[in-house]
């Protein structure tokens, strides 16, 4: 099931397979391939972007790489996945998590708790 107000930069660079929930306000940048495998939950808000910019190109050029989200993952609200990652079978990103690295089949990433001080 697709939300309401999900965006998809390139349709046709999008790869879903059975069983998928993609919450509202999601946003899917692909300017590379992104292919989300079955069972998988893309919450509200989340933000998966293939593209980048060479920072040290005097040109600025693009650095962009797909991503993929593999069988029984889940992305939860406003998380953020950027270029080249893949995110493993069964894995939990928590909200708001930042993801610059693959994350392997199984795993839990979550973003620092707020603190009282």
């Amino acid at each position: 099931m697709i939300r309401q107000h999900v965006r998809v930069h390139w349709p046709w660079k999008l790869k879903i397979s059975d069983n998928v929930w993609i919450g509202v306000d999601a946003w899917l940048l692909n300017l590379e391939p992104i292919s989300i495998g079955s069972n998988v939950c893309i919450s509200q808000d989340a933000f998966l972007c293939t593209g980048s910019h060479d920072s040290m190109s005097v040109t600025f050029e693009f650095d962009n790489a797909p991503i993929v989200v593999e069988d029984g993952a889940w992305i939860a609200a406003r998380a953020t996945i950027l270029r080249g990652v893949t995110i493993g079978a069964g894995a939990v990103v928590g909200a708001t998590a930042l993801v610059v690295k693959s994350v392997p089949a199984g795993a839990k990433v979550l973003a620092p708790p707020a603190s009282v001080r």
